[in-house]
């Protein structure tokens, strides 16, 4: 009865957001505290992306391979977003660690300062070369003409994305963990409403339309709680004054963190285009039913890695190596017991749950593989996504760069090259090229950390 009462007095903690100091006490009441949120944070994000590939999988292969073939695109928008959200939680992390919220709130506002550039850049390439960008990833010409107007909503609505991501990276540094979570749940259960509406009446564009109206709102939300609510961190006008020591230090931290998910995610683009010359439209279509179910459970596990960010940050702060260094080994052994559960429900389980999404046997099959395949490596995704976001919270975010570069370009890519290609095993051998790579990626993750260059890094 008494853990029963604990462990609903932590999940209540969690939930409302009462502040905490993750420089002290139990480790592991605060990775609960911490992952709890962050993992429902995701866990609706990854809702709706198989939400919406269900309602667009009504619409035929030619709408799946135009949202899979974008998607695979606008993770470049993601991975800036991610990387600039990766420096502005490692440095207000570091300044809550020391007990500065004020420094912190500066540091903040300064990374939106850089988003809004960037913003500015990418809707306006996106938009404008939508047909292009489809084009390029080996689209049919059905898919571009049809896909074409979905592709230039989700770019010209980058903003969203983009600000959504940045602004729960400032809310994790801070502890604030709840508050990301609330806002990434109020932009994904409007999306999961509007999205059979607006696909009902608009078709593909539908999708587009209410994802950005979702993302919006969430922003809308974070906005107001930035400016007007009572958390550790509150934005005043004098906090945007441009400051050129900041703006250093964030893009010092960002652009590593940003190359570092643009190297992952172009190397995904790769793997996409390798999958619909290989196999054609129908693979493709699996292919991406495939990945979608594969980002529902990688998501939740991203969560509690971003659990692993935030204590190593903030512990660093504080001067607590030791802790933080305990704080990451103990998240990673979590995430490694849920990713194991993971991948038995996708080596035993992949036909029923592509299934799910399409009737299509063609299409069935290839996702199922795909899978199956894919499912082998999830232990490793797990422990590996632990290593390298504990690196970046601690400001070491050019290593897992390197770390990326080697493993997607110089293993991952080759490697199904050579067996989709050069051993004729054609999409099945670009499926098999992802586990192994993400499998080198968490040894050598795992190696760089017990090294500890880390515990050295100043942000």
């Amino acid at each position: 009865m008494k853990t029963a009462t604990k462990i609903f007095s932590i999940i209540r903690q969690s939930l409302n957001g009462e502040q905490q100091d993750y420089t002290q006490g139990s480790i592991r009441k605060a990775v609960f505290l911490l992952a709890i949120p962050m993992i429902l944070e995701l866990s609706l994000e990854s809702v709706f992306a198989v939400v919406d590939m269900f309602f667009v999988g009504k619409l035929g292969q030619n709408a799946i391979a135009t949202v899979g073939l974008t998607e695979s695109v606008i993770t470049i928008v993601y991975s800036i977003a991610i990387g600039l959200s990766t420096a502005a939680t490692a440095i207000v992390a570091r300044r809550i660690g020391e007990k500065n919220p004020e420094d912190a709130a500066h540091a903040g506002a300064q990374s939106l300062i850089v988003a809004a550039i960037v913003i500015l850049i990418t809707s306006i390439t996106g938009a404008v070369f939508a047909d292009n960008i489809l084009s390029l990833m080996g689209a049919s010409t059905e898919v571009v003409r049809d896909g074409a107007i979905f592709t230039r909503i989700m770019f010209g609505g980058s903003a969203a994305i983009m600000l959504l991501f940045l602004i729960n990276g400032i809310f994790r540094g801070a502890g604030d963990a709840a508050m990301a979570m609330k806002s990434l749940w109020i932009a994904s259960i409007i999306n999961i409403i509007l999205c059979p509406i607006f696909i009902h009446f608009f078709g593909l564009k539908g999708a587009a339309i209410a994802t950005v109206i979702g993302r919006s709102t969430g922003v809308l939300y974070q906005c107001y709680h930035l400016f007007k609510g009572s958390g550790i961190l509150r934005f005043h006008k004098h906090h945007f004054k441009f400051d050129p020591a900041i703006i250093k230090s964030i893009i010092t931290i960002a652009w590593p963190a940003t190359l570092q998910f643009i190297i992952a995610s172009g190397s995904w683009i790769v793997l996409a285009k390798i999958v619909a010359e290989t196999g054609g439209t129908t693979a493709s279509a699996g292919y991406q039913i495939a990945i979608r179910n594969l980002v529902f459970f990688i998501l939740p596990a991203w969560g509690l890695s971003n659990a692993a960010a935030t204590l190593v940050g903030q512990n660093l702060g504080a001067k607590q190596v030791e802790r933080a260094q305990q704080s990451v080994f103990l998240t990673a052994k979590y995430n490694a017991i849920f990713m194991s559960f993971v991948m038995i429900l996708f080596v035993f389980c992949s036909r029923p749950i592509i299934h799910f999404f399409s009737q299509d046997e063609a299409v069935i099959t290839f996702g199922a593989q795909a899978l199956k395949i894919m499912g082998m490596g999830f232990i490793f995704y797990g422990i590996g996504m632990v290593m390298t976001q504990a690196l970046n919270g601690a400001g070491d975010t050019r290593t897992p760069t390197v770390i990326n570069f080697v493993c997607f370009w110089l293993f991952q890519v080759p490697l199904a090259y050579y067996l989709a290609k050069g051993l004729g095993m054609k999409s099945t051998g670009a499926f098999i090229a992802i586990p192994a790579a993400e499998t080198l990626i968490a040894l050598i993750a795992w190696y760089y950390f017990r090294k500890g260059r880390w515990k050295t890094v100043k942000v």
